[in-house]
C-alpha cells in the first residue's frame, strides 16, 4: 500500500482509524492514572505533581504534538468514512434491523465523535490552554513551583452545567469505546477469533471502568467529596 493510501483508499483509512484509536487508548490510561491522583486526599499535592512532571518533561510535550495529531486525525478520518457510509447507504433495508443488524452506538460513531470533539474542545478552554499559557495560581510543593490544577479543577467545577457536560461526554465516551476498542484492533489486523473474544471482553470493561472514572472526577468536584 503506497504512503498515500492511507488517507485515501476505504482500507487505508481504516488502517489510520485503527491506529491513533489505539494510541488514544493508551492516552487515556495515562489520563485517567494521572486525574486519579485528586483522589489521593492530600489537598491536591500528588495531582499538582504529576501533572506538573506530564507538563514540564520535553519528551512528554513532544508526544503531546503526536497526540492532538493523533485526536485530528482520528476524528477527520471517522467523520469521513461514517459520510461515506451513509453516502453508501442511501436507499435503506425495506424492513429496519435495529440492533440485530448492529448495535445502535456502532452505528452512531460520527455522532459519539463528535460530541466528544465538542467536549475536547472545552475541556482544553478550561485545562490545558491555562495551564500550558500560564493563566493558573501557582503553587509550591518541596520547593518547586507549579500550576495549581487541583484548585482549577475544584473552581471549575462549581457550575452544575459543566459537570452534567462532563459527565454526558463521558458517557459519549464510553459508547464510543464499546464499539471503537475492538474495532480499532481489527482494522490493525488482528481476526483471530481468541484474541477477538478476549479483546472484546477487556473492551467491554474498559469501556466502563475508565469513562466512570472520568465521570467521577467532577462529580467529587462538585460535592466535595475530595479536599
Amino acid at each position: 500500500m503506497k504512503w498515500s493510501e492511507l488517507f485515501t483508499s476505504s482500507v487505508g483509512k481504516k488502517f489510520v482509524m485503527g491506529l491513533t484509536g489505539v494510541f488514544l487508548i493508551s492516552f487515556l490510561i495515562v489520563h485517567v492514572g494521572i486525574n486519579s491522583c485528586i483522589w489521593a486526599m492530600d489537598g491536591g499535592e500528588m495531582f499538582n505533581k504529576a501533572a506538573h512532571f506530564m507538563g514540564s518533561t520535553v519528551v512528554i510535550r513532544i508526544i503531546e504534538v503526536g497526540l492532538f495529531v493523533g485526536f485530528f486525525l482520528h476524528i477527520i478520518q471517522g467523520l469521513v468514512l461514517t459520510f461515506q457510509n451513509q453516502k453508501k447507504r442511501k436507499i435503506g433495508y425495506q424492513v429496519p434491523m435495529g440492533n440485530s443488524g448492529s448495535k445502535w452506538y456502532s452505528r452512531s460513531m460520527g455522532l459519539l465523535g463528535t460530541i466528544i470533539l465538542i467536549f475536547l474542545l472545552i475541556h482544553w478552554k478550561h485545562f490545558w490552554i491555562p495551564s500550558r499559557f500560564g493563566d493558573v495560581d501557582e503553587v509550591t510543593i518541596n520547593g518547586v513551583a507549579m500550576h495549581d490544577l487541583f484548585s482549577l479543577m475544584k473552581a471549575t467545577f462549581t457550575e452544575p452545567w459543566v459537570v452534567a457536560l462532563y459527565v454526558l461526554a463521558c458517557l459519549s465516551l464510553a459508547y464510543h469505546l464499546l464499539h471503537g476498542f475492538q474495532s480499532a484492533f481489527r482494522s490493525l489486523g488482528v481476526h483471530n477469533n481468541r484474541y477477538l473474544h478476549m479483546l472484546n471482553a477487556i473492551g467491554v470493561g474498559f469501556s466502563i471502568i475508565v469513562p466512570l472514572a472520568f465521570a467521577m472526577m467532577p462529580v467529587s468536584m462538585y460535592f466535595k467529596w475530595v479536599q
